[in-house]
């Protein structure tokens, strides 16, 4: 059963990591891509990913790098990243285990040597978004190894786990910090600048979603024209606006058809969609079937899958 990715976002655009006060300041994420995608957020937690069955295309800011069993990723904090399955057939798994972190778990205060000396010009840097991460290069199969041990610890929580899980995670940060690259250029700024319009302008369509949208109303969210907004939407997550909030649209959409009850007319309009045969052939186009199948689909599996238990 696919989790649901579409995580809550505050008035920036920030994915909230849900955490109460006092708690550990790093959560673990078990993610199942096979039927659906992680669409494009950020948030400003450091985040590692290691691929734990078949392929995954995985997306950080204009990069896109196809991943395979055993890799991983590391993911910058304020990264705008997204994820996808790589090749295969449709019913492939793909699955993703990733922890994501405050980066004072691992730099402490501020004023701190950790903060000033690693975690402060690896927040900072432009020319690091994020960095693939290889079990045939000696330094990133440490840093992979790191990940996993921490995601265990804070799985299976035994005592002393955030010991262990922070250990693990500043492995991981000095690594990083010791290997990514420091030269800055005119086109990272660009990049840099690119990155901040898409994040105020996703931010409006994933608030207005359900509402009548044209690309020169996603254009004013950023205070660009429709012109720029087209090229920064192409350059940075290479689709028009329109598609991608077509896209984003029929996710939610999908979203809603397997945690809830409502009618697929309802959730068709919920979703910005007025027409429902126009719904159903967009939905087609990207799930390869029909809002009702796709749905008892899914009900199906869930049922098998409570039926086995534990």
């Amino acid at each position: 059963m696919p989790v649901n990715i579409f995580g809550e976002l505050d008035e920036n655009g920030r994915e909230i990591i849900n955490r109460r006060a006092g708690e550990f300041p790093a959560i673990i994420c078990n993610d199942d891509l096979t039927f659906d995608p992680v669409p494009w957020h950020w948030h400003d937690e450091l985040e590692i990913n290691v691929v734990k069955k078949g392929k995954i295309l995985f997306k950080a800011g204009k990069k896109e790098i196809l991943l395979s069993e055993g890799e991983g990723y590391f993911v910058n904090g304020g990264v705008l990243h997204a994820g996808e399955r790589g090749d295969g057939t449709e019913t492939d798994p793909c699955l993703l285990r990733a922890v994501v972190f405050h980066p004072q778990l691992v730099g402490g205060t501020m004023d701190s040597v950790f903060w000033q000396k690693y975690l402060l010009p690896l927040l900072t840097s432009r020319t690091l978004q994020g960095m693939v991460l290889s079990p045939q290069v000696e330094w990133q199969r440490e840093a992979i190894e790191a990940s996993l041990q921490a995601w265990r610890a804070i799985n299976e929580k035994p005592d002393g786990y955030e010991f262990t899980a922070r250990e693990q995670l500043s492995r991981l940060v000095y690594l990083v910090t010791a290997h990514r690259p420091t030269a800055e250029t005119a086109s990272t700024e660009k990049v840099f600048r690119d990155n901040r319009r898409i994040k105020a302008m996703l931010q409006h369509i994933e608030t207005h979603f359900g509402e009548e949208l044209s690309m020169g109303e996603i254009a004013v969210s950023a205070g660009i024209s429709e012109s720029e907004c087209l090229r920064c939407f192409r350059s940075v997550l290479n689709v028009t606006p329109i598609q991608y909030l077509k896209k984003y649209r029929i996710g939610r959409a999908a979203g809603l058809l397997t945690s809830t009850d409502a009618r697929i007319s309802d959730i068709a309009v919920r979703c910005g969609f007025q027409e429902m045969s126009y719904f159903a052939k967009v939905f087609k186009e990207l799930y390869g079937k029909t809002p009702s199948a796709y749905r008892r689909e899914l009900a199906g599996e869930q049922d098998c899958t409570e039926g086995k238990g534990e």
